[in-house]
């Protein structure tokens, strides 16, 4: 079940709420029993990094990168070896 959001436009008071999907939005104030609480639209509290996730795995192209780290270590190696390559050959 996600956590919503919730900030109140008469008080200012914000709260946190466990609810299902299908639930229906709360609308009135803990704080100042106002009709007035609207949901707040915010990210995730995680992040699907490492090896073994979407992000990793099924890159399309050479490129593959990690998000939580190791960015670039292919990249690296190969330019470097080119650019290797290109001095040998001139």
């Amino acid at each position: 079940m996600p956590i919503y959001e919730y900030e109140c436009k008469a008080c200012g008071h914000r709260l946190e709420k466990l609810q299902k999907i299908s639930a229906p939005a709360l609308t009135d104030c803990p704080a100042c029993e106002a009709s007035e609480l609207s949901r707040l639209v915010s990210a995730a509290g995680f992040r699907l990094a490492g090896g073994g996730w979407y992000e990793t795995d099924f890159k399309s192209g050479g490129t593959k990168r990690n998000l939580a780290g190791d960015s670039g270590k292919s990249g690296d190696a190969t330019s470097s070896g080119a650019a290797t390559n290109g001095k040998a050959s001139a």
